[in-house]
């Protein structure tokens, strides 16, 4: 290709970056027992990543996949896989899946963190962040305006209102379904590939405690400790820890009454300043292992039930709306901001709080994978991380 003649952006000539050891068409995924030395080097070769500059680096993952970052997470995983894996061969099968794998276990939306690993691959740790604020930003555009026309349109307005409440189930069976998914990988013995009945356990009184109404912080910790306990063979303190929360539960049910519903909540946004949003946003980011559907109660509970300054149907039209938006379902957190800016200062708030729970519950995210980026390609290079494939 002549160098005279300027592509367009979006249509940037990867190949003319690349050396000439892409691996050829069709490469099956090689298991380490048949070819260790081949799979390690897999793992580790970054010859055919281009090396980008910043600006034609945010085009490309704005234009390629902010874009069109319709259909949650897994269609938008599937997209990226598709034009970096498969057809421009920036890394090899196996490595993506390591990858993915190991991602996995980082706060945030998958498919932003492969954005942004993919980015620190091409141009460092600024090309990584450069190409997940080009992922985000469309979606953040775009439930920016929606969030200003919901106001516009009012509650009032009996056809408008109407037109949200048909979508409440949907929205309702959409999360039902993606708990299940959730759920059916997270039992998942990643070494044997069986169900785990102890996991199985813990998500189902994890459930109960929410009926009881125990604060998930409270559950998540327990149980953390009763899963390592039981991991160890230490059956005895595993047991005990058991029951002496369902002890605890009943003696502060004797003296003080079943909690209330707020009790799940933090309470660090009562309001919705600018410095709360921020917080409600940085908590609910460093929650959402598993994407989005970890932080909605979380926000939930904080801004309808706690804070009463968000509606249960608002609540609920804001995560339809993200559904129906090209971005990382998280992304309705942006709503949440602009309503509780909206509330505590008008429409200069609404847009300020709309920005700054975007950036609080992002944060987390970014910093994991970008400062991480080197300690987690280790893990992705260790044998260790063969427990995450």
């Amino acid at each position: 290709m002549s160098s005279n003649t300027a592509p367009p952006p979006e249509t940037t000539d990867l190949e003319s970056q690349k050396h000439s050891t892409t691996p050829p068409e069709g490469d099956e995924v090689t298991s380490p027992a048949h070819n260790g030395n081949e799979y390690t080097d897999s793992l580790e070769d970054n010859s055919n990543v281009p090396h980008l500059s910043l600006l034609k680096l945010f085009w490309f993952f704005f234009y390629n996949f902010g874009l069109f970052a319709w259909g949650g997470p897994v269609a938008q995983i599937a997209l990226i896989k598709d034009r970096l894996v498969i057809q421009d061969k920036w890394i090899t099968l196996p490595r993506f899946q390591r990858v993915f794998s190991v991602y996995q276990i980082l706060p945030g939306p998958e498919a932003a963190e492969l954005c942004m690993f993919f980015g620190c691959l091409s141009a460092g740790r600024i090309g990584g962040i450069v190409a997940g604020v080009a992922f985000i930003l469309p979606g953040f555009i775009l439930m920016m305006v929606a969030s200003y026309l919901y106001m516009l349109a009012g509650l009032e307005n009996k056809y408008f209102n109407a037109s949200f409440r048909a979508t409440q189930p949907i929205v309702a069976a959409m999360i039902l379904r993606a708990t299940h998914k959730i759920a059916d990988h997270s039992v998942i013995n990643h070494t044997t590939g069986k169900v785990n009945p102890y996991l199985v356990l813990a998500a189902l009184f994890t459930g109960l405690n929410g009926a009881l109404r125990i604060n998930i912080f409270i559950s998540l910790g327990l149980y953390g400790v009763i899963y390592a306990l039981i991991a160890r063979r230490l059956w005895v303190p595993a047991i005990v820890l058991f029951f002496l929360q369902y002890g605890g539960y009943a003696i502060y049910v004797v003296f003080r009454g079943v909690p209330s519903p707020v009790s799940l909540a933090l309470g660090i946004a009562k309001t919705p300043s600018l410095k709360n949003l921020f917080v409600l946003g940085l908590v609910a980011g460093s929650l959402s292992f598993g994407g989005a559907y970890t932080a909605i109660p979380f926000i939930q509970v904080e801004a309808v039930l706690r804070g009463a300054w968000l509606s249960q149907h608002v609540f609920i039209d804001c995560i339809a709306i993200g559904n129906g938006l090209p971005a990382p379902l998280v992304i309705f957190a942006t709503f949440v901001g602009f309503q509780g800016g909206l509330v505590d200062g008008g429409l200069g708030n609404a847009f300020a709080g709309a920005a700054i729970i975007t950036l609080g519950i992002f944060f987390p995210c970014f910093v994991f994978t970008i400062a991480g980026h080197s300690l987690l390609e280790k893990l992705v290079r260790n044998k260790v991380g063969y427990l995450f494939h």
